[in-house]
């Protein structure tokens, strides 16, 4: 009550509101963001299973995990990390860009991260993935944390052919993590892009946004996490610029961007090693959000 007796409203910071302040350039480094974090990682989401090789085996690496806040991974006696998607990037994409109870598409969807948020936030999420073996370990992990009747829907297969059915539905929300390029392998399938030398990667990712923006409703959001990596000579490739074009061809308009900074992390041990060949450490990843005319 003020001095006059009437009710005080207070009203919730921009911060509180979002989660984070919407801006576009957002930290992993911030507290509160780890503190959303460690909320996730208490349900038990472990996406980096189907990704280890243990018998299965999904990539020509053995993976220990390296014990950061980062959440990463490193191939034992090499330099490959694996990133295993962060749950609050999901949190903040699925608030700020898919209405409440909305349909999100994941057509590289990978493990089990976006898929259990997403479902466990009251979205329903469809997501396709060409490892069988990935799919069965995303299913384990979200009928443990799930209930019954809300799980999200793993598809086993080529993005590319099972977007060619007839899909008698329109998704509010398109949003994934592709394969940067072959900078990570993931298996030794004919059909995977990270298999692919850049040309066919190009067009066989081109085709599949394409197929996956004519899903998306008119006035949704398509969100994709990306970033630029380096050839085998250390010069940099343009796979932001390649995102950009192929969402720009299939009738999308770029509607923002934003940065993701990193934690510094394990880069820590390399970059002095990277820095003598005037290599800069990378502590971001570029967010693309598009919006369908």
């Amino acid at each position: 009550m003020d001095l006059f007796g009437n009710e005080i409203k207070e009203e919730l910071s921009l911060a509180d509101k979002y989660l984070l302040c919407p801006t576009t350039v957002l930290s992993k480094r911030d507290p509160k963001w780890q503190q959303l974090k460690r909320k996730w990682l208490k349900l038990g989401i472990k996406s980096e299973l189907g990704r280890k090789q243990d018998g299965t085996g999904f990539t020509k690496y053995d993976y220990e995990y390296t014990k950061n806040i980062s959440g990463s991974f490193r191939g034992i006696g090499t330099d490959q990390t694996i990133s295993i998607f962060d749950p609050v990037v999901c949190e903040i994409i699925y608030k700020w860009f898919c209405p409440d109870g909305g349909l999100i598409l994941d057509p590289f969807a990978g493990g089990s991260v976006r898929g259990i948020v997403a479902n466990y936030l009251g979205y329903k999420y469809t997501g396709i993935e060409l490892r069988e073996e990935q799919c069965i370990s995303n299913r384990e992990q979200a009928i443990d944390i799930l209930e019954v009747n809300n799980q999200p829907q793993w598809y086993i297969g080529d993005s590319e052919q099972v977007l060619d059915a007839k899909w008698n539905i329109e998704f509010d929300l398109l949003f994934s993590c592709p394969p940067y390029m072959n900078l990570e392998v993931y298996s030794d399938l004919p059909d995977d892009l990270s298999n692919m030398n850049d040309a066919e990667f190009i067009t066989k990712y081109n085709s599949i946004i394409d197929k996956s923006c004519k899903l998306i409703k008119r006035g949704g959001y398509a969100v994709f996490v990306v970033g630029d990596l380096r050839d085998n000579k250390g010069y940099q490739k343009d796979f932001t610029g390649i995102t950009k074009q192929a969402f720009i061809k299939a009738g999308m308009k770029l509607y923002n961007e934003l940065i993701l900074v990193e934690p510094v992390g394990t880069k820590a041990m390399t970059l002095e090693r990277g820095f003598k060949n005037g290599k800069l450490a990378k502590v971001h990843q570029n967010v693309y959000i598009f919006k369908k005319p």
